[in-house]
């Protein structure tokens, strides 16, 4: 694997180079569109090693470029910085091994826990960035149940019938389903004004800007409602 994921990384290197999701593999190409000959395959795991180094940006027209292309000129899309769209193995609710979609990178809380202000001081403290990271993962694991609704107070409150769910609708595990239930009581306490943009950023993993413009929020109200959600959100989880 590893003389592979090396030539994979001196390939991406080069000007104009890409991967791109070809079924069950990435192919990596040098050409500006799925037309040009595919110079190297890659499986799950390789593309993982290139994730973490040199690290994956989206490209604009689809599939991912090395980040470092980045810094030299050519711009990702706006809205998620850190997302990466991959697979991962997962346990499903009937204790199977199953592949299914999940970000590779790190998540928007991680991404502004490193942003800094003009005063060079973090933009989130230890404590917020922890509370996010605990609600994205708690917002993960529940969705790892089938068929789960992202409407969290739409819940059954106890046990797991079927006409709760809706006929011929298969039903979420347990793990899921307590996951779920610990996603709306963290969003429950941080209270209906602050719900939505916890909603945005920390579950659906929009960026700020993005959380702001799907809200209608003024510039810069979106980063004071979230400060102020996950602050809510350490006193719920007793962080800090």
């Amino acid at each position: 694997m590893s003389r592979a994921v090396e030539r994979a990384r001196a390939l991406l290197a080069r000007p104009g180079a890409w991967l791109g999701a070809e079924g069950a593999t990435y192919a990596l190409r040098l050409g500006p569109d799925r037309r040009g000959r595919i110079s190297l395959s890659l499986d799950e795991a390789q593309f993982r090693a290139l994730v973490g180094r040199p690290g994956l940006s989206p490209r604009a027209q689809g599939g991912w470029i090395a980040r470092a292309a980045v810094a030299h000129g050519d711009s990702p899309p706006a809205g998620r910085p850190g997302l990466i769209a991959g697979e991962r193995d997962l346990i499903d609710e009937t204790g199977r091994l199953v592949r299914k979609t999940a970000n590779l990178g790190e998540s928007p809380i991680a991404w502004l826990a490193r942003r800094k202000d003009v005063s060079g001081r973090p933009w989130l403290t230890p404590a917020e960035a922890a509370a996010g990271e605990r609600l994205r993962a708690e917002a993960e694991a529940a969705m790892r149940g089938a068929a789960l609704t992202m409407r969290w107070d739409a819940l059954p409150r106890a046990g797991l019938g079927g006409a709760a769910w809706g006929a011929g609708r298969a039903e979420p595990g347990d793990r899921a389903l307590s996951a779920a239930r610990r996603v709306e009581a963290a969003l429950a306490a941080a209270g209906p004004r602050l719900r939505p943009i916890l909603n945005r950023i920390c579950v659906h993993g929009d960026s700020l800007k993005l959380a702001e413009t799907g809200l209608g929020l003024r510039r810069r109200q979106g980063k004071t409602l979230l400060k102020q959600g996950l602050q809510a959100l350490a006193e719920h989880y007793g962080i800090g």
